[in-house]
């Protein structure tokens, strides 16, 4: 808080109340870069929603095997043969589940990002709640299989989680007066 030159309890009040309103317009960064992994993440997400949605009424078997021989993959690899049979399973059905999923949760997390881009506690919430329901199956995951991309996903998500349970704790403990 600025020392004032004055006495006058009319303008300490005035001057609090103007740093206050200093304080509410600058964004907590960490928030903010929370809030851009989490557009960025929805963005990502429903890609794969419009890609599934792309996939219906075609022959995805042949469209993997155009696209291993657009990006030049060896058509006899074990790996693109492995996707190939796979790719036999996915049906019409199946392709609208997974589109309806990715963009249900594609709409998830950008709310997360606009609730922790403004600074909402439901938005801290919320992002709390979900990463914590992840962190047992990411954890999972590397167990079962160690790769750096999902050790990454699970330190940059622990991160998250840890420093939003911190904010909501210190939220708590000294909540911001009302006007």
């Amino acid at each position: 808080m600025l020392a004032t030159t004055s006495g006058s309890p009319a303008e300490d009040t005035i001057e609090l109340q103007s740093e206050r309103v200093m304080a509410r317009t600058q964004h907590n960064k960490w928030l903010v870069l929370i809030a851009a992994y989490k557009f960025v993440q929805a963005l990502l997400i429903a890609a794969v929603g419009v890609g599934a949605i792309r996939l219906l009424h075609k022959d995805i078997g042949d469209v993997l095997y155009q696209l291993a021989g657009a990006l030049r993959f060896n058509p006899e690899s074990r790996i693109i043969n492995f996707v190939l049979d796979k790719a036999s399973l996915l049906n019409d059905p199946i392709l609208r589940r997974i589109g309806a999923v990715a963009f249900s949760y594609a709409g998830l997390s950008l709310a997360e990002g606009i609730g922790l881009y403004l600074e909402k506690s439901w938005g801290e919430f919320l992002t709390l709640f979900i990463t914590a329901s992840f962190l047992p199956w990411e954890i999972f995951e590397v167990i079962r299989r160690f790769t750096g991309i999902r050790v990454a996903l699970l330190i940059a998500n622990t991160l998250v989680f840890i420093y939003l349970i911190k904010l909501v704790a210190t939220r708590h403990k000294h909540p911001e007066p009302t006007q």
